[in-house]
């Protein structure tokens, strides 16, 4: 996994300075965006069954994948 980025936000304020909107750059917002995609398929797979590095090794070699 990646280390993430920092985010690089400016603010859009009311008459009395406060926060009203964020402004991000398009790429920014675009890396945010796909790891909410990815958080989301990581929650509906939560309860899948998982195997252990061996297991899946095994499945792999006999799978003719490794």
């Amino acid at each position: 996994m990646t280390k993430p980025q920092p985010l690089h936000p400016q603010y859009i304020t009311d008459q009395q300075g406060r926060k009203q909107l964020v402004v991000l750059p398009l790429a920014e917002f675009e890396e945010l965006l796909e790891d909410l995609h990815d958080l989301a398929k990581i929650a509906e797979r939560r309860e899948e069954p998982t195997l252990s590095h061996e297991e899946l090794l095994a499945a792999l070699k006999r799978d003719g994948l490794l």
